[in-house]
């Protein structure tokens, strides 16, 4: 099992590092996992002058898995944005063909005094987001700014779309739902946008080669709404690149932190780069801080989808479950009077609970 791990910038290599004491426990057991790191990010423009330096790409193509910490800093924002950190990771998305991001929102028992939604609302909180990853606004071109006849400066991006693109997400999403309570729910903006009536078009002629799932379509804006509302209403939710980026932050606050949602970005084969979904946090680098939960339980989807073992995923996450049963919490998710603990200690404990 070879994985390449690319920590990057801010927190990344703090939570990185915890996850790296869970492998090496599986290595002990007698799994084969050989592991290789390299910069991306801040950390690849200061090693190469590129965020997704050459040498990074090539092992991330050789391996059977990527982990990838978190990129980007301030002191980056004065680059252009071709050698910005983000550049990294959406040309590595784009290298690898990563076109399906699975990100589970799930409300640990032990963490409902952590969300900001009343318990009542978000005990049992078990849903998927099944994002699109390598078309929409964020890849379509024309793109860029100008300045007009008037001398007025304007920004321009397209969103598109193409039939197979929508077509592939939307058949990650039904097999998913598949395997869950069999229940999709299509995020569109199809009242609007030329882009989101063919996006509407074909989930639902996809949804003729699934009629054991019950598909229903919704707009982006009350999707928002009801995530807020009556978010255990959803079992999966599959939509394109921006809405999904979106929808799925939103999502995370309803788990109680940021810090707690892992993800799977997944090419046709089932090869993924797994990765937190939170951001590199400057603010908190260095400090012993940040909550590693999330990378941990990122492993844990990398052994699902990609080797294949749910073994071993149940065996990680249930280690992150006794810990937080245990009463283990890190600063963005121990409620008011909870003592917190450090990134390594939280790290340290998952792994005493993996036996």
């Amino acid at each position: 099992m070879k994985i390449a791990i690319l920590p990057g910038d801010g927190i990344g290599p703090e939570i990185v590092r915890e996850a790296r004491k869970v492998l090496a426990v599986l290595r002990a057991d007698g799994m084969p996992i050989e592991v290789e790191e390299a910069p991306i990010g801040g950390a690849g423009y200061d090693a190469a002058g590129q965020p997704l330096p050459e040498a990074t790409l090539a092992l991330a193509k050789a391996a059977d898995a990527v982990l990838l910490g978190a990129v980007g800093g301030p002191r980056y924002d004065v680059l252009p944005r071709a050698l910005r950190p983000e550049q990294g990771i959406l040309g590595i998305r784009k290298a690898l063909a990563l076109f399906a991001n699975l990100r589970p929102a799930l409300l640990y028992p032990e963490l409902a005094s952590a969300s900001t939604l009343k318990a009542d609302v978000v005990a049992g909180l078990d849903i998927v987001i099944v994002r699109e990853l390598t078309g929409d606004i964020y890849f379509g071109e024309p793109r860029g700014r100008r300045t007009t006849a008037s001398g007025e400066r304007e920004g321009f991006d397209t969103m598109r779309y193409a039939e197979r693109e929508i077509a592939r997400i939307a058949r990650v999403g039904f097999e998913t739902a598949r395997k869950r309570q069999r229940r999709l729910t299509s995020v569109d903006k199809a009242n609007v946008l030329d882009t989101s009536m063919l996006w509407r078009e074909v989930v639902t002629e996809v949804a003729r080669d699934y009629p054991d799932v019950a598909l229903s379509h919704m707009y982006v804006d009350n999707a928002a709404m009801q995530l807020v509302r009556a978010p255990k209403s959803f079992d999966v939710i599959v939509t394109g690149n921006l809405f999904g980026d979106i929808l799925s932050d939103e999502a995370s606050m309803l788990a109680g932190s940021i810090g707690m949602l892992p993800s799977a970005s997944l090419d046709a084969a089932g090869k993924g780069l797994y990765e937190p979904i939170h951001g590199s946090a400057p603010d908190i680098a260095g400090q012993d801080r940040a909550n590693p939960l999330a990378t941990i339980l990122s492993l844990a989807m990398m052994f699902r989808h990609t080797f294949a073992d749910d073994g071993v995923a149940r065996r990680i996450e249930d280690a992150v479950r006794t810990t937080l049963r245990r009463g283990l919490r890190t600063a963005d998710i121990a409620a008011a009077g909870e003592t917190a603990v450090g990134t390594a200690a939280m790290g340290d404990a998952v792994v005493a609970a993996l036996g």
